[in-house]
């Protein structure tokens, strides 16, 4: 028979009935069992995610790139830069956001770029010298109306993670944020705002992420500005700065998959923040354009998606 371990201050070991389920101390329970008890709701909530992805969703209005639009985008990235447009961004901290910054600052599109947050960036490369900031509270986003004042376009790249912020915390970033946001930028003249969703969004979803996404979708669009342009991506690929578990499992459940599946319900984020920006270049007479993930690789991919 083995003999007991006990830690100091422990009681005697409980026998019988009365003896606790392995792994476990004064009911609580250990390290190990925890982790894989995270890590199985991780991989099964990753699972549900996947499965969601894989279901066909209509796109409605929106568009890829035809083969002419495709060769003019350099002459109408040229005729952009022409106008002095300005930008802001919300959320440049996260993984799109970032990346959208970088590239909308090698293509040099606009005459002014404002990133609009809750705390100010640092950069140390020369190229970022210019961007403007504007740090604000976003509980209290009616006292910095004047942040979203004077910007031609507005891309919302906002979001966090129910498990980061928890379900309220959740709706607040992804609903209450956003929604205040586009307000004050339709009421600071916005023209063009563009809005980063998911895949899947859907206002009468039982998931909680798909159904706040789709909501706000929709309430967006009531605010009626002169161009409303929705981005549905499936899985986002890339390497996260912060810790993603669910994430990082549906990633490599993709990564399974034949090419031809995995480009249909994901796509990387270089390729997004392409697609958005070889949108916004382009003429178009649609109040509203919802580009799906297929819409999104065909856009982003586009030849002459790089600078020239």
């Amino acid at each position: 028979m083995k003999s007991d371990r006990r830690g100091p201050g422990r009681g005697p070991a409980e026998s019988g009935e009365g003896r606790k389920a392995p792994g476990r101390r004064d009911g609580r329970m250990s390290r190990p069992a925890a982790l894989s008890a995270a890590l199985a709701a991780a991989a099964a909530a990753a699972l549900v995610v996947a499965l969601l992805l894989l279901q066909p969703e209509d796109a409605g209005p929106g568009a890829g790139s035809s083969m002419a639009e495709t060769e003019a985008l350099p002459r109408l990235r040229e005729d952009f830069r022409m106008q002095n447009k300005s930008v802001f961004i919300l959320g440049a901290s996260g993984e799109t956001g970032r990346v959208l910054l970088k590239e909308i600052l090698e293509q040099g599109l606009f005459s002014k770029v404002t990133l609009i947050g809750r705390r100010k960036l640092t950069f140390d490369e020369e190229a970022y010298k210019n961007v403007n900031q504007e740090v604000v509270d976003f509980e209290k986003l009616d006292d910095y109306a004047s942040a979203f004042q004077g910007h031609d376009v507005g891309f919302c790249c906002l979001g966090t993670t129910r498990k980061k912020a928890g379900a309220e915390g959740f709706v607040r970033v992804d609903r209450d944020y956003v929604l205040k946001s586009a307000e004050l930028a339709k009421a600071g003249g916005c023209k063009h705002f563009n809005l980063l969703s998911s895949k899947g969004a859907d206002k009468s979803s039982s998931f909680l992420y798909l159904q706040v996404k789709g909501e706000v979708e929709a309430r967006v669009e009531e605010l009626k500005f002169d161009r409303y342009s929705i981005f549905r991506p499936g899985v986002l690929l890339c390497d996260r700065q912060e810790s993603r578990p669910g994430e990082w499992l549906i990633r490599k459940f993709f990564g399974s998959l034949p090419e031809s599946w995995a480009s249909g319900h994901s796509v990387p984020v270089m390729t997004v923040v392409r697609a958005m920006l070889n949108n916004a270049v382009r003429p178009s007479d649609k109040k509203k354009e919802l580009l799906d993930n297929e819409a999104i690789h065909d856009l982003g991919k586009a030849d002459g998606s790089l600078k020239p």
